[in-house]
């Protein structure tokens, strides 16, 4: 067999065209037709085939868009609201009150495994309390008969509107009980050491 003999099995089909243009009377078969596929579809796709007017861009419409999506962003909202009420109402703040000062009170262990207690006092009124603060520290009784000790301590209110305390007390124990007293009056508090 020479090469001569050898050739495409395709080689006496013509594969393409010479010129670029095609011969005016060829037409184009379609085998597809849009029009003939939207006739059997449903009705909400040919709605939507049929008005083609693109959609405004809304933030809130994106948001609430479907029947999901509105009920998620109602609870959000809901959500926002509470936590909005709760606040107001004082059930999520950590601070305390005590004769018109307000206390922020934090126990932090350091690394020396001992325990810093930290009191940021912010003045609420003009009113508020000046002078001494006794404090007394003690780990919470956790048996009748447990006995434990008592660490004393003394600070000063001044009319700074914001005033820091640092002191460290004897207890590794991390569940604390705090009492803070003036001469206007007292507050107990339970501590938590981070």
């Amino acid at each position: 067999m020479t090469d001569n003999d050898k050739q495409r099995p395709n080689a006496n089909y013509k594969l393409s065209r010479s010129e670029n243009a095609p011969p005016e009377n060829e037409s184009l078969n379609f085998r597809y037709s849009r029009e003939r596929r939207l006739e059997n579809a449903p009705l909400e796709v040919q709605n939507m085939y049929r008005d083609n007017k693109p959609g405004k861009f809304g933030l809130f419409a994106s948001l609430v868009a479907d029947r999901p999506r509105k009920i998620l962003f109602a609870i959000i909202v809901l959500l926002c609201l509470l936590i909005l009420v709760l606040t107001i109402l004082g059930y999520l703040d950590t601070s305390y009150t005590l004769a018109g000062n307000k206390l922020s009170i934090k126990a932090i262990r350091n690394e020396s495994n001992t325990i810093n207690i930290a009191i940021i006092k912010t003045v609420n009124n003009k009113d508020a309390y000046t002078g001494m603060v006794e404090i007394i520290v003690a780990p919470r009784i956790k048996k009748k008969d447990e006995e434990y000790g008592e660490f004393p301590h003394r600070i000063y209110f001044t009319m700074k509107d914001e005033e820091r305390y640092y002191f460290t007390v004897p207890f590794t124990d991390n569940d604390l009980v705090m009492v803070l007293q003036t001469d206007k009056g007292n507050i107990q508090i339970r501590l938590q050491a981070d």
